[in-house]
């Protein structure tokens, strides 16, 4: 396959598996807490556990890409992660779960990596927002689906039927791969030194963290958003289906934004208005009787395409795979955090709503870091004419 619009729907549709894998817990949290006799603390660090090894392991998963090649990385994490579905689906013990959660967290960080520069190969300096945009996109429409249909498993078979479905799914994703192709001349493209000159590795780093924040503000939507509806008397199915409106509408709205940025070539004032209202919608959310869940999914999207397309901008193709380990290395960071900070606030203040004010916190600091970085990139251009 040579179309590049078909190898990005190959992407797509491998990266879904991570996010149904990731969602897998938050979305039969409950059911874990009355096996396992967890708390919802518990849970927290079993949601952030399966972002651990993106700390370690993000920035060698690009140098590992990059000796291995596309397909045996891919497929390699693809293994990873239904070993760890499989470990959690047939143990009743709470730390072979943790075991579980973190093998697949391990394949999960070493595919993002490599799924990411394959994209980017694919797509740099042609649609890359929209591109990007499409690519991420999967994450909600992974969410969204995983809220509607792991519930229901669940409660009709239990959580360990949840976590054998996500293996069967990231077993398809190993079929899928086999299709794809790398781009004309990619190997000549990739063939440099592979080192990022000092402001480029300032640049991918920033746009890491911007990533990482935004991501950990939406991801308290999804993750302790069914459990704020519990606390107000909605079942486990009522909630996980009016959280996933969110997702379901994100599946709209992000490709609307990276669509926007490209066709306005404004990206930079989309990406920080956006953030602002999400912000907003965030703190408001645990302090209105209303579910705005509708609100959140139309404008929660839109910042995504610009924001994954800031490292492209800074990467050439012999720099894309250690540079997408490097971004990926502080969003893992953020992510492990994100969950477990907020499960523990959740705990102090009993209830989940402060989990979702630390989500509008974190979205509200991507503004500066968005103007930061396009002050380095600023800075990194006029050195480069000089």
């Amino acid at each position: 396959m040579r179309n590049r619009w078909g190898i990005l729907a190959i992407l797509f549709i491998v990266r879904l598996t991570i996010a149904f894998q990731f969602q897998s817990v938050a979305a039969v949290a409950p059911l874990l807490q009355q096996t396992f006799g967890a708390g919802i603390a518990d849970i927290g660090i079993l949601i952030g556990l399966y972002f651990t090894p993106g700390v370690v392991l993000a920035l060698p998963g690009g140098a590992i890409g990059r000796t291995l090649g596309d397909k045996p990385t891919t497929i390699a994490a693809l293994l990873l992660m239904t070993a760890g579905s499989l470990v959690m689906a047939v143990t009743d013990v709470w730390s072979w779960q943790m075991a579980g959660r973190l093998a697949s967290g391990a394949g999960g960080v070493l595919l993002t990596v490599q799924l990411t520069k394959m994209a980017a190969d694919w797509f740099a300096g042609k649609e890359i927002a929209t591109a990007m945009a499409i690519f991420v996109n999967s994450w909600p429409a992974g969410v969204a689906i995983s809220l509607l249909v792991l519930p229901a498993i669940g409660t009709a078979h239990g959580a360990g039927a949840v976590f054998l479905s996500v293996g069967a799914l990231t077993a398809i994703g190993i079929l899928l791969i086999t299709f794809y192709q790398p781009p004309p001349g990619a190997g000549a493209g990739a063939a440099g030194s592979g080192r990022l000159d000092p402001l480029a590795l300032l640049a991918v780093i920033v746009a890491g963290l911007i990533w990482g924040l935004y991501n950990v503000g939406f991801a308290m939507i999804f993750s302790f958003g069914p459990t704020l509806l519990a606390e107000r008397g909605w079942s486990i199915a009522a909630a996980g289906s009016a959280i996933s409106v969110v997702m379901w509408l994100s599946v709209i709205s992000v490709p609307a934004g990276g669509y926007l940025a490209d066709r306005f070539k404004r990206p930079f004032i989309l990406a920080i208005g956006a953030s602002l209202i999400v912000a907003g919608l965030l703190a408001w959310l645990p302090r209105s009787d209303a579910v705005i869940t509708i609100l959140i999914g139309l404008i929660g999207g839109h910042p995504a395409g610009p924001i994954m397309s800031l490292a492209a901008r800074v990467l050439a193709p012999d720099t894309r795979a250690i540079g997408m380990g490097v971004f990926y290395t502080l969003f893992y960071a953020a992510m492990m955090l994100g969950p477990a900070v907020a499960g523990r606030l959740a705990k102090s203040a009993g209830t989940a709503a402060v989990a979702l004010d630390l989500g509008a916190l974190t979205v509200l600091a991507c503004p500066p870091l968005m103007w930061l970085f396009e002050s380095i990139v600023s800075v990194r251009c006029r050195r480069a004419q000089s």
